[in-house]
């Protein structure tokens, strides 16, 4: 009750939501474990995307410019296609595997270990590169739609049409990265200063004075 006045207090939209019902709450199980225990196997296809694909040739863009076409190229996924690369495995569930992700691949024979550069859960399809600087992990910016921003410190909310530098970070304990917010009608764009590793659909975004 104390920590929902406080939330309360201070605005925050969990102050009315129910108590968190998360993976603490069923033991101590292993997250990839607790999702093949709830959900079946099904095999699909592993796909090696090389680093020099053309897929990337924006990585290395320009990337604080305010235009909104700049800003939809630099912050959307890539939508990748088993064409764009080469069959190098077969896993159990694109739903068990995450981007970033090393562990659990099974894929050897490589110069370099292999992680997980995007998931399709549509056609079960794990896109995987070589080595922890593979291109397909690094992402320029993301996306957050409006319905999903909040803002602690109202007094700093942007205008839509304009745009503010922060600290940024996109995980717990992750150290703050230098970022451009750019606010539009639709949701805020944030664009790193240098391009950011393991961008996923679902984290938060945090950003700091």
């Amino acid at each position: 009750p104390a920590v929902r006045e406080i939330a309360a207090k201070m605005g925050l939209a969990t102050a009315t939501k129910k108590d968190s019902q998360g993976l603490c709450f069923i033991g101590k199980v292993r997250l990839p474990e607790f999702l093949q225990q709830q959900l079946k196997p099904k095999t699909g296809n592993i796909i090696e995307i090389a680093a020099d694909s053309s897929l990337y040739s924006n990585i290395e863009a320009p990337r604080y410019s305010s235009t909104d076409e700049d800003l939809h190229a630099f912050t959307r996924a890539i939508k990748y296609q088993e064409s764009d690369g080469k069959k190098v495995g077969e896993h159990s569930g694109a739903h068990y595997f995450t981007i970033g992700q090393r562990k659990g691949l099974n894929v050897g024979g490589k110069a370099e270990g292999m992680f997980v550069v995007a998931t399709d859960t549509i056609t079960n399809t794990i896109y995987v590169g070589m080595g922890d600087q593979h291109p397909g992990l690094l992402r320029n910016g993301l996306f957050v739609p409006q319905a999903d921003v909040h803002w602690i410190r109202e007094d700093f909310k942007l205008k839509i049409g304009t745009e503010r530098d922060f600290l940024l970070r996109i995980r717990y304990r992750q150290a703050l990265a230098n970022g451009r917010l750019y606010q539009r009608e639709d949701g805020i764009y944030i664009l790193f200063e240098n391009p950011t590793k393991a961008i996923a659909a679902g984290q938060f975004a945090a950003w700091y004075l």
